[in-house]
């Protein structure tokens, strides 16, 4: 009986190994059910999957990423072969689910967690990223592509929470990193929106993608150095991590920070304790601050960015416009 089990054991562990064709890949995504009702549902660690979902799974929650939409929930099914992420060998990628796979190249690293990744292939429905090891490489949502390094800062962390020190990034066509919005209420923040960053800790910043990661990874509370340059001038800066509170799935108009959370057509959608008592509600919609409409969360934060402002607020309920004024 034993040794049947070991042959059994062996069996699996070929039929999942390197062979540089994606068939193996396939049928491990079948047999682990690691994409249930085009849904991603990927074992991860024995008895516990990584779940993409924008409703709370039926299943026991380790805990939650609300930023990127990951559930951690315990299996009982005890699959032998969960999905790893390191490969020794890495022949290529592809877009894989239960019944194909596409081979192809990721074209976009993901900037954070308001920009993901971007692959060269697609398929139909739920579908994740291996490499020709069967490793994971990254989950595929409507929105792009979750990296690995997300994923494995999800797994690794006992509470979700992300670093921030005032900054969303982007690049510009030549690969330099700009600081895309600075957030407005965070204290002393020395950053401006156009300040290009030359280097974080001492050492040269690459791209965009890797700074961010440097940044939602870091400690709360960790000091680092960083190098600007703004206009002619070249800058030197020590910042404090702190915590990030929008980004991802959640909105991120930087008033977050203040407690106040909106969906993409500006429908309060969670908000602090400090708001209630100025007879604010959920479900109610900003219309306009200080008198300037605003219609969706990247006109809200340009607004906020430029003026530091919101301490009067138009909303409405029911067809009905009020204001309320913030001290």
């Amino acid at each position: 009986m034993l040794r049947l089990f070991v042959l059994a054991q062996l069996f699996l562990l070929s039929l999942y190994a390197c062979e540089g064709t994606f068939t193996p890949c396939i049928n491990k995504i079948k047999d682990s059910q690691s994409i249930y009702k085009n849904t991603p549902t990927v074992l991860v660690q024995n008895h516990q999957r990584i779940v993409y979902t924008r409703s709370t799974p039926n299943a026991v929650v380790v805990k939650h990423d609300p930023f990127l939409s990951l559930y951690l929930v315990k299996d009982e099914t005890g699959f032998a072969y969960p999905f790893h992420f390191d490969a020794k060998l890495q022949l290529k990628t592809a877009i894989v689910n239960a019944k194909e796979a596409k081979v192809g190249r990721m074209l976009q690293r993901e900037i954070g967690l308001n920009d993901f990744a971007k692959y060269s292939k697609s398929l139909s429905g739920s579908a994740l990223i291996l490499n020709s090891c069967c490793a994971l490489e990254g989950i595929v949502t409507p929105d792009g592509v979750i990296e690995k390094a997300y994923l494995k800062h999800f797994i690794n962390s006992k509470e979700v929470i992300y670093g921030d020190i005032g900054v969303r990034l982007k690049e510009d066509k030549n690969g330099t990193v700009l600081v895309s919005a600075s957030d407005p209420f965070m204290q002393k923040n020395p950053f401006q929106k156009g300040d290009c960053i030359l280097a974080y800790d001492g050492k040269r910043v690459l791209n965009a993608a890797t700074l961010m990661q440097q940044i939602l990874f870091a400690p709360i509370g960790s000091y680092h150095k960083v190098k600007v340059k703004r206009g002619a001038k070249t800058m030197h800066f020590s910042v404090k991590t702190d915590k990030r509170y929008g980004g991802g799935y959640l909105s991120d108009t930087f008033l977050e920070r203040k407690g106040l959370y909106f969906d993409k057509n500006l429908h309060i959608v969670r908000l602090g304790k400090e708001f209630v008592s100025y007879g604010i509600k959920v479900g109610d919609r900003l219309q306009a601050l200080n008198a300037v409409a605003v219609n969706n969360q990247e006109q809200l934060r340009l607004y906020l960015q430029e003026h530091k402002d919101y301490s009067s607020l138009r909303l409405e309920r029911n067809n009905f416009d009020f204001f309320v004024n913030i001290k």
